[in-house]
């Protein structure tokens, strides 16, 4: 064989996990540290933000069951009508927000565990292959023990026929499993809310996309 074409193959470097100092670094102002002028919070919406107002809550397990306190979540989800605030989303027919960035970032609260999002519920997006899909968020999970962070969604409860005909819920084949990327839907002092557990691991493991 011609050495010249023979691969060479770099030793991989060395990974490491979020680590205990997360909040501080991508959330200072919720881990007590009031260090930048503009803060990326858990607030998506602003009096302008068309569409129902929702608030997103739950808690973080690990595979034994117990709830992570430190864990960073952020979110990215498209607008009322199904439209993300981003120049790759060409969809057109769509009107765009802009009072509404579609993105935000929270933390697990170290007392109770809980992390939460204020912003609104999003439409129904058209996939890549033309077909709607059924109206979810996007969520990325990092904390210590990650190595890589980890990609999930939200569905809602109450979309139970757009959740059946969504391609990609639909490619999960253990039917059982999707139940864990569906929030439950309740009301708590006139605002609507969805509550959804993440698991890392165990019987209720939460499934995760390789995106």
């Amino acid at each position: 064989m011609n050495p010249v074409s023979t691969p060479v193959y770099l030793k991989e470097t060395a990974s490491q996990t979020a680590g205990p100092y997360v909040h501080i670094g991508l959330a200072p102002k919720q881990a007590g540290f009031d260090i930048f002028e503009n803060n990326f919070g858990n607030v998506l919406t602003s009096p302008e933000t068309k569409g129902e107002r929702i608030r997103i809550e739950g808690r973080v397990f690990d595979g034994s069951g117990a709830i992570i306190k430190d864990v960073l979540l952020e979110i990215w989800q498209a607008n009322a009508a199904g439209r993300y605030n981003h120049p790759a989303d060409k969809q057109e027919d769509k009107p765009l927000d802009k009072s509404f960035r579609g993105w935000g970032r929270a933390c697990t609260d170290f007392d109770s565990g809980v992390y939460s999002f204020e912003t609104i519920k999003p439409g129904s997006v058209t996939g890549r292959n033309g077909k709607a899909m059924a109206p979810h968020i996007n969520v990325w999970v990092v904390a210590r023990g990650i190595n890589i962070g980890l990609s999930t969604r939200i569905y809602f409860s109450d979309e139970e026929k757009a959740n059946a005909e969504d391609p990609d819920m639909s490619s999960i084949e253990w039917v059982e499993r999707r139940k864990t990327l569906v929030a439950q839907r309740s009301e708590k002092d006139g605002q609507v809310v969805y509550t959804f557990d993440i698991y890392l691991q165990g019987d209720k493991e939460t499934v995760f996309f390789d995106v």
